[in-house]
């Protein structure tokens, strides 16, 4: 199976774990300086009474401590870097999964998660699991020390480890369900409270709030809940060991002060093996207490991995020449992500530069569909849509956007200033260029009449103007930078008789310089700047001509009946949305 980016990043940092497992090796055997401080301090020191022996093992020992705390230092900042250096290999990717994973059918609630597993690899690799991880491997080098200092010091030891490792297995085991149900529930109830965010004012005006506040009530109690297992089984296995391990503590003390009675011993074994049975145990009580940290690091390392492998990063394909001449769309079929109903089905047309296309038909005909299949939005299923004879998967999503200007339904802008929002979010602002798309779109005195003009500062979604506002800056948007093709679906929605004024000239600017303008009709008033119509109805092309050819054959039933009656009925409905205006 071919390496994510995730696994590439962390091959990247293959030479610092080395280090890391080399630094923890160091630390692990200066952990051993405080067994034989006391043994020999016990055997050496108290029966000689010699205080110049007592000087140098002191000295010696606080020198290999100062050793261990500095390499210890060490290995933990080396540890935080790792994340941070996780954090800038993939952020740009992980931002791209997050504008991406929508359109490949994910839910709302997980567009976040890339970045919430982000985060969670970030704090565990800067945190204590991973110490207790390089840590692990030492134990039966400890182990083997105690059966050094006495057989049965080395049984209790094992006995202990074996506990403990027993305690580990348990707790992932206990935890793996809880914790799985209580992310699922964290994502419904993030999905919920971003739901109700963007719908606030319907939740006020219509007194919804009670109602979704239930829900909310509900799907919260269930994380809770799942939340509470993980932390009542993961905090009982932590106490447990934390009990458990001075109990065996005390334990190998009593061995030790038996075998000293019996002769087999000696005082110095006492308290050296005390102290190196609590070394020995101390990195699985460290697993155990950072085990909440090492599932959740688990699974956010799977999801990402899988979301790397769902969504694999675009090659940069080879440069293409600027398109000036055509849009076909060829035999295109089009589903939404996650759906498996077709919604755009076996349609074709070919639109030459200069002309401009309406597209209508009844609601739920699969307008929008359509337009969001001509930017590049949604691929093709079957068929395709071509620039200048080249496919739209030929071009990234940058390079296409150079050459396309898109107007949704649903304008939302960006924090940040008008100017920001008409260029793209551009690192370099052209003034000139940012004017020209205002001037296009007609809204240039708008703008000015701003308080700050082009630098008055928007909230999130454009907060602070109005729908019509919106989407005229949207408009300027589309038109920034001249693209050759400008899709707008149904964009005068929100447009006053001045607005719908602009809005036709715009069109007819896009023609004029040999750009194609494509034109989802919500009002019969956006077809006054076309040339071409393609009537939709069911997910397929009813008619597609000149306009006053097309419009005149579906008005053609109501005084003259068609040859068939179902193509009467249909020319009728068609003729009807053209004329008061249909939906999506």
């Amino acid at each position: 199976m071919k390496a994510t980016e995730l696994s590439e990043a962390l091959r990247d940092c293959r030479a610092g774990f080395v280090t890391v497992a080399v630094l923890s090796g160091l630390v692990n055997i200066l952990y051993l300086t405080s067994s034989f401080f006391m043994m020999q301090v016990y055997d050496r020191v108290l029966p000689s009474r010699s205080l110049p022996t007592l000087a140098g093992l002191l000295v010696l020992a606080l020198g290999l401590y100062a050793v261990q705390g500095l390499l210890d230092l060490i290995r933990a900042r080396i540890l935080a870097r790792f994340g941070a250096a996780l954090d800038h290999a993939l952020s740009e990717r992980l931002f791209d999964l997050v504008v991406r994973a929508p359109l490949k059918g994910l839910l709302p609630a997980e567009r976040l998660r890339p970045l919430r597993d982000l985060d969670a690899l970030r704090t565990f690799l800067g945190g204590m699991g991973p110490i207790a991880l390089f840590d692990l491997p030492w134990m039966p080098a400890y182990l083997a020390i105690c059966f050094l200092f006495h057989p049965m010091i080395g049984l209790a030891a094992v006995f202990g480890a074996v506990v403990l490792v027993g305690f580990t297995i348990a707790t992932d085991r206990m935890t793996a369900r809880a914790t799985r149900a209580a992310t699922e529930h964290a994502l419904a109830r993030n999905a919920l409270a971003d739901a109700a965010g963007r719908n606030a004012e319907a939740l006020a005006a219509m007194g919804m709030q009670d109602g979704l506040g239930a829900r909310w009530t509900q799907v919260s109690q269930a994380y809770r809940a799942e939340q509470l297992a993980v932390a009542d089984v993961a905090g009982g296995f932590g106490a447990a060991s934390k009990a458990f391990r001075p109990a065996l503590q005390s334990g190998v003390l009593a061995l030790g002060a038996f075998l000293v009675i019996d002769n087999q011993a000696s005082a110095g074994v006492i308290i050296a093996a005390s102290i190196l049975t609590a070394r020995a145990m101390a990195p699985a009580e460290l697993a155990i207490a950072n085990w909440k940290a090492f599932v959740q690091a688990r699974q956010a390392w799977r999801h990402l991995n899988e979301l790397c492998r769902r969504i694999p990063a675009v090659p940069a394909p080879l440069s293409l020449p600027v398109p000036c001449r055509t849009l076909v769309a060829e035999a295109v079929s089009v589903a939404p992500p996650g759906v498996a109903r077709l919604v755009v089905q076996d349609l074709s047309f070919r639109v030459t530069a200069g002309q401009g296309l309406g597209i209508i038909g009844p609601s739920a005909s699969g307008k929008s569909t359509l337009a969001r299949a001509l930017v590049g939005i949604w691929p093709c299923l079957r068929g395709r849509v071509q620039l200048d004879g080249a496919s739209l998967d030929q071009w990234t999503s940058t390079t296409l956007g150079r050459h396309v200007g898109y107007l949704p339904q649903e304008v939302d802008l960006f924090s940040g200033t008008v100017a920001q929002n008409i260029a793209r979010f551009q690192p370099e602002i052209q003034a000139e260029a940012v004017i020209e798309a205002a001037q296009a779109a007609g809204v240039h005195e708008m703008i000015v009449a701003l308080p700050k003009g082009y630098e008055t500062p928007l909230g999130e979604s454009g907060a602070g103007l109005s729908a019509g506002q919106r989407q005229r800056i949207g408009l300027a948007r589309a038109l920034f930078g001249r693209p050759f093709l400008v899709v707008l679906d149904e964009p005068n929605a929100n447009l006053d008789a001045e607005g719908e004024a602009a809005l036709t000239q715009a069109i007819l600017g896009v023609r004029a310089r040999g750009g194609i303008c494509i034109v989802v009709a919500h009002r019969p008033s956006a077809l006054a700047a076309v040339d071409l119509v393609l009537i939709m109805a069911g997910g397929q092309a009813q008619a597609f001509g000149p306009k006053d050819t097309v419009l005149k054959r579906a008005i053609q039933p109501i005084g003259t009946p068609l040859r068939h009656p179902a193509a009467a009925a249909q020319a009728m409905a068609s003729a009807a949305t053209a004329q008061q205006g249909g939906g999506r």
